[in-house]
């Protein structure tokens, strides 16, 4: 089982960091590893939407699909893809944390099988490594932003 959980807090309020955060279209900015995102339902983002990431991780290009299981603007996302050796499940949540600024946790879960069961081990290290600085890169382009529009 792998279950790495992370947290940031964002100087910005939290309408606006969930609004960017949960945009998939947004992800290859802030996230390292993906490449592209591709909607494989129709836009706007709803319970039941399904998109495509293509990503690189351990030298390896991977292509899975998400659905979005659950969805509360503002507050909580939760997408899981089910199709190969490891499922995966992310969540995030987004809190008001003091005047203005936002707490995130990005927390990713899932039983990975086969291989994927010993490298399980190998990969919760990586995981947190790359959500940390994920979280890291997200807050940055968020306060830029939020640096221009006072």
């Amino acid at each position: 089982m792998v279950d790495v959980t992370s947290e940031a807090v964002i100087n910005r309020p939290r309408e606006v960091v969930a609004g960017y955060a949960a945009n998939p279209d947004n992800a290859p900015e802030w996230y390292s590893n993906i490449d592209s995102v591709h909607w494989e339902t129709p836009p706007p983002l709803a319970v039941g939407s399904k998109l495509a990431f293509k990503a690189q991780f351990m030298g390896r290009t991977l292509e899975y699909t998400y659905e979005f299981v659950e969805w509360e603007p503002g507050r909580k996302l939760v997408m899981r893809t089910a199709q190969g050796p490891f499922p995966m499940q992310t969540t995030y949540t987004w809190e008001d944390a003091g005047e203005g600024a936002t707490r995130m946790t990005l927390r990713n879960n899932g039983k990975p099988s086969g291989f994927s069961f010993i490298a399980g081990a190998v990969m919760a290290p990586m995981i947190k490594r790359a959500t940390r600085k994920d979280l890291a890169a997200l807050k940055s382009i968020l306060e830029e932003k939020g640096k221009g529009e006072q």
